[in-house]
C-alpha cells in the first residue's frame, strides 16, 4: 500500500500547487522559516531570500520560490526548498527537495535527525 500512498501525496500535493492562485501574489522575495534544533531544543526564527543560500547548522537551505495567497483567499503560503547538509569533514548532500505548506507542515516535511524546518510566511524585504 506504500507506493499507492505515495502516489496519492504526490497528486494531493500536486492540486494544492494548482488550485493555488499565484498570479495576484506573484513570487515573494523573502521567505520566513522556522527551525528547530533538536539536540539543543531551540526554535529559530530566520528570512531566507529567495535564490541565495541561507545556513542553519549544517543544513544550507536554498529557497527557489514563495508563493502567498492574497488577502481574500484562505491563507496560505508555500516555498519550494532545496536542503543540503553538510557535516565537517563530508560531502555535501541533499536531505529534502520539495514545497513546503505553512497551513500544513507534515504534508512534505524534512526528515533529519537533528533538524526540522518549516515555512512560516512569504514577504518582501
Amino acid at each position: 500500500m506504500k507506493p499507492l500512498a505515495g502516489a496519492v501525496r504526490r497528486c494531493s500535493l500536486a492540486a494544492l500547487l494548482v488550485a493555488m492562485p499565484i498570479a495576484a501574489a506573484g513570487a515573494a522575495e523573502v521567505a520566513t522559516l522556522q527551525a528547530l534544533d533538536k539536540i539543543l531544543g531551540r526554535i529559530s526564527t530566520f528570512e531566507a531570500k529567495v535564490g541565495q543560500s541561507t545556513r542553519f547548522g549544517t543544513l544550507d537551505i536554498m529557497v527557489r520560490a514563495c508563493r502567498s495567497r492574497p488577502p481574500e483567499e484562505p491563507p496560505e503560503s508555500t516555498a519550494f526548498l532545496e536542503i543540503d547538509d553538510q557535516r565537517p569533514g563530508e560531502e555535501k548532500h541533499r536531505v529534502f527537495t520539495g514545497w513546503m505548506f505553512a497551513s500544513s507542515p507534515a504534508v512534505s516535511a524534512l526528515e533529519h535527525p537533528v533538524y526540522d524546518v518549516w515555512v512560516k510566511s512569504c514577504g518582501t524585504d
